[in-house]
């Protein structure tokens, strides 16, 4: 019953976009064209690069602002969560229509929107690009796109002085990485979804007992608390054995996949984009340049996580590079079983033995 889910979307948007739209935008109405036709360049680069080409045909490139973006996204957090809410909802119907049930779902479902709300307003005005892969998981006729947040770009170009057509391509080149690697790959897209569905339907969160056990437990082992957040935020640290498992699976895919993402932007665009390193490096200063209070954010919600899995991911590639060539890589895409393990990603010996290479290959 629509009563009874846990979470307000409609409040999550609301607060969201008002947040979102906090600071002033720059807006150019040519960009939309322009990175139709950068997003086609990126896509052939990363073709060529990659071996990688999508089955879902040429990719759109979708220039949104920055509430926009929230919506976008709040509705890609109902999709994920779907397994974890349909579970929560079955509960709170077998406790009947009492105003006792009632009124606290009343208000856990607001605080809950408002957190959404808050978390995706304060990221809508750092993100740049993205590519959302659940487009087409309600709608099978929906054609997937690569978000470009239009005001963030523009103003980090505008900020540091950035030439446009290099920038847009370099940004296009690494989203289009993702969506190739997504729809590219056969099993990508639904071994992804399948492990999420895993780490969200196990367990009963309704049972606030359990909860508070659980973070008794990490205050009290804090090595192993600070562990988890910088692998997966505050749902590593929340989550039980069984969720850890599919969790793990998750980090070690995301650190390759992220780290795949910027080796092959940089390398597909190699010629083209002389910028190429000072992006990188303005880029990687501006994430370490937040006060203490979005450091805290960034750590809690586990965007600090996906920061780490980029620099992971891009020191297993080297390694792996080292030992079996450049095109070693392709052996992670012939299966679930062939992606590395988190272990493995900080291990990447572990990797090559299990995948028998041997350095004759190079």
């Amino acid at each position: 019953m629509a009563q009874q889910d846990p979470v307000d979307w409609q409040l999550a948007i609301r607060v969201g976009a008002r947040l979102a739209n906090r600071k002033p935008a720059l807006t150019d109405p040519q960009l939309g064209e322009q990175l139709n036709g950068f997003v086609g360049t990126a896509e052939e680069l990363v073709a060529m690069e990659t071996g990688l080409r999508s089955a879902n045909g040429p990719a759109v490139a979708k220039v949104v602002d920055r509430a926009e973006w929230v919506i976008a996204n709040v509705a890609s957090f109902r999709r994920l969560m779907r397994p974890m809410l349909d579970k929560w909802s079955e509960k709170l119907s077998g406790r009947g229509d009492s105003v006792i049930s009632r009124a606290p779902l009343a208000v856990s479902r607001r605080i809950a929107g408002v957190e959404l709300g808050m978390l995706l307003g304060w990221v809508s005005s750092r993100v740049l690009g993205q590519y959302d892969l659940l487009v087409a998981d309600d709608d099978p006729t929906a054609q997937d796109v690569v978000y470009i947040v239009g005001p963030n770009l523009l103003q980090v170009e505008q900020k540091f002085g950035f030439p446009p057509d290099e920038f847009r391509l370099w940004i296009a080149l690494h989203e289009c990485t993702h969506r190739a690697q997504f729809t590219g790959v056969p099993w990508m897209r639904q071994h992804f979804l399948s492990l999420v569905e895993q780490a969200m339907s196990i367990g009963d969160p309704t049972d606030p007992g359990e909860l508070f056990a659980t973070l008794r437990r990490a205050v009290q082992d804090r090595a192993d608390t600070r562990q988890k957040m910088q692998e997966g935020g505050m749902m590593a640290v929340l989550a039980k054995p069984e969720q850890q498992q599919a969790l793990a699976q998750i980090g070690g895919m995301m650190s390759l996949l992220e780290g795949h993402g910027d080796v092959t932007m940089d390398r597909a665009g190699a010629g083209l984009i002389p910028s190429a390193p000072r992006f990188s490096r303005v880029l990687s200063e501006r994430r370490q340049q937040l006060n203490p209070l979005s450091r805290l954010v960034q750590r809690v919600t586990g965007l600090e996580a996906k920061l780490n899995q980029y620099v992971a991911g891009e020191r297993f590639i080297e390694a792996i590079e080292a030992v079996g060539g450049t095109r070693i890589i392709d052996r992670c895409w012939e299966a679930p079983a062939a992606l590395p393990t988190l272990p493995e990603i900080r291990r990447p010996a572990l990797w090559l033995e299990r995948m028998a290479v041997d350095a004759t290959i190079v």
